[in-house]
């Protein structure tokens, strides 16, 4: 299945120019808006996108296209109610299954995997593979795409034209680590008995292979196994994506019979209006689907019993909202957890043995895991430098995993019993991908950091989805690289680490810079409980923002303007107390912490004098002598 996360996208109309959408949904449920936010159905009677009213909680067209002004009194960013999405979604599943045949897809939730977390169905992510892809063009409407340009995306050697970082099957062979060996024969064009708008409610899959067939393509050298059933077959239609209905770019089943020989699986995308339209993100996540039988690694959103949208793995893996990354260009990897899940991973490096520890990126043969108490859950870290195939992503460092093969990348919670397949633990301890706040960012990933970064204190945290500890402790992180060193260790005793600065130094009237202080902390810990002591002369405090930096970049204000007209703060903020230094602890507590302190308004001066920083850990990390070598 492939997602749409506020992206514009160009449509056509039956009776008007291509129009431009922000679209949000799936395969089975989407919401389109015009440029300025409103909501926007076709209206098949005019054949024309029309702004849209609400009505009990559904979309209604109001008759008036989007080329005229919107009517008076439109509400912007309509949304259907929940109910109406759950029954739109689940009216589009039992369409297609209607029109496919196919009854088991329409059954699956496909963001959990009951096959050892995988879907249901025949698995071909081990072996040479054989797909079929059919080239098709509408009545109305051809592409001058050849089947030369097909065939060198899927198949060609060192791949690289409209800047893609390969082909498919160099994708699929690189990821898999040679254990996929997957190409296609590409056939067509051939032209459909209708136009493209009849084709939005028509599934087209089993005109465009009985036009294969009537050519004399012969399905048996499809069927890898000798069991009589297509492995892969791939339609491509003219045109740019039609992100509506059955053109869709999806993968579903459908049991077609042609002699002895069954369809299962099928993949439907588009082919472009020109070979510079060819990209291969969203061919290799719907082959995922197909091929793999790897689960969808997002929310649907408010689809399967849960009402709140999130990103699941974000960018980070080809079957999230990897398949996009530089505009489907640069497809991320599977991500570490699926490849295992696949058998494409001959090497496990245990991470449970206190060590130093090499992660090398593109070593997609390795899998470095840690175990917990539970047999089903686990933690996986995995370099994910910004180069390779990687070079699409939104940041660049390790990436620690918190996997479960029970769990289901519907339910964003966190919790003992609904959490994430595999969750990225966001290195800022935002949890934008479960918010639903970005696909990913430059903050994601642990970059060069000293001391203890990761454990069942810090934020975010290393412990199981039930709470409890799961010994899991990374520290001294080096910098994103093709090696990127890092460490695994248990802590001990508690540890106090302090501070102390007496600057002395003038404050800028009026200047929103401030000044600032550091103070160095040298021992390595995660912050469990902090205090911080300033003493600031000056004649106004109203005046006075006072921000604590971490080292790892996270900040808290300890003093927002108030006060008024007292003189001079001299205070003790303290993480014990409500509503103090909050965002603070879990923090790493090694490195340069930074008090900043500037006056907002004019007239009254001071001098910040002295200030202190007291910090307390649960547990300092034990030596480290033990080594890995590097993988061979």
């Amino acid at each position: 299945m492939t997602a749409i996360f506020g992206e514009v996208l160009t449509f056509g109309q039956s009776n008007g120019t291509d129009i431009s959408l922000r679209v949000f949904g799936d395969e089975h449920y989407a919401r389109y808006e015009d440029k300025n936010g409103y909501s926007t159905v076709y209206d098949d009677g005019l054949g024309l996108f029309c702004y849209a009213r609400l009505s009990a909680g559904s979309f209604r067209s109001t008759g008036i296209p989007l080329s005229d002004p919107a009517p008076a009194g439109l509400v912007r960013y309509l949304q259907e109610s929940q109910g109406t999405i759950v029954a739109r979604a689940a009216a589009r599943k039992h369409r297609r299954s209607a029109m496919s045949g196919g009854h088991r897809e329409e059954r699956v939730i496909r963001t959990s995997g009951p096959n050892q977390g995988l879907l249901e169905g025949r698995v071909l992510s081990i072996g040479t593979i054989k797909g079929l892809t059919i080239l098709v063009n509408f009545d109305d409407l051809a592409s001058t795409v050849t089947r030369a340009d097909v065939d060198d995306m899927l198949n060609g050697a060192n791949y690289t034209r409209n800047g893609n970082v390969c082909s498919a099957n160099e994708y699929f062979n690189r990821v898999s680590s040679g254990k996929l060996d997957y190409t296609n024969i590409v056939v067509g064009p051939y032209t459909l008995s209708r136009n493209r708008e009849f084709y939005v409610n028509n599934l087209l899959v089993e005109e465009a292979l009985q036009l294969a067939v009537a050519d004399g393509v012969d399905l048996k050298q499809f069927d890898s196994r000798n069991e009589n059933v297509v492995d892969a077959l791939n339609i491509m239609y003219a045109g740019q994506t039609q992100y509506r209905g059955e053109l869709w770019p999806h993968n579903w089943n459908i049991d077609l019979r042609f002699g002895t020989m069954r369809t299962d699986l099928y993949l439907l995308t588009s082919l472009g209006r020109t070979p510079t339209d060819l990209t291969i993100g969203t061919f290799c996540h719907e082959n995922g689907h197909l091929l793999c039988r790897f689960p969808d690694m997002y929310d649907y959103g408010e689809r399967d019993n849960d009402s709140v949208k999130s990103a699941g793995i974000g960018s980070y893996c080809l079957m999230g909202a990897g398949n996009h990354n530089d505009n489907g260009r640069s497809p991320s990897p599977v991500c570490a957890y699926l490849r295992d899940l696949a058998g494409w991973c001959d090497e496990e490096i245990d991470l449970n043995r206190a060590a130093a520890y090499e992660a090398r990126h593109g070593d997609y043969k390795t899998v470095m895991k840690y175990q917990t108490s539970k047999t089903n859950e686990y933690f996986l870290i995995e370099n994910r430098s910004r180069i390779g195939l990687d070079r699409g992503l939104p940041a660049s460092g390790l990436a620690v995993y918190h996997c479960d093969i029970l769990g289901s990348n519907e339910l964003q919670q966190g919790t003992a019993t609904k959490h994430y397949q595999c969750a990225l633990l966001q290195a800022d301890g935002r949890r934008d991908l479960e918010l639903d706040a970005n696909r990913g960012d430059g903050e994601d990933l642990y970059g060069a950091i000293e001391g203890i970064v990761l454990s069942a204190a810090s934020s975010p945290n290393s412990r199981e989805w039930d709470g409890r500890d799961s010994g899991l402790v990374i520290s001294d992180i080096s910098a994103p690289a093709e090696i990127t060193t890092f460490k695994v260790g248990t802590p001990t005793a508690n540890l106090v680490a302090s501070g102390r600065a007496e600057p002395m130094a003038s404050i800028p009237d009026s200047e929103t810079a401030g000044i600032s202080s550091t103070i160095s902390i040298t021992e390595s810990g995660i912050v469990a409980e902090i205090k911080v002591t300033v003493d600031i002369e000056h004649s106004y405090i109203g005046d006075l923002r006072v921000v604590l930096m971490s080292p790892a970049g996270r900040s808290t204000v300890l003093h927002p303007q108030l006060g008024g007209s007292t003189d001079n703060l001299v205070a003790i903020y303290d993480s014990t107390l409500p509503g103090e230094l909050g965002a603070i602890v879990g923090q790493p507590m090694m490195g340069n912490w930074t008090l900043n302190v500037s006056d907002r308004s004019k007239r009254d001066t001071g001098k910040l004098r002295i200030w202190s920083v007291e910090l307390r850990t649960n547990g300092a990390l034990s030596e480290l002598v033990a080594s890995v070598p590097p993988p061979q």
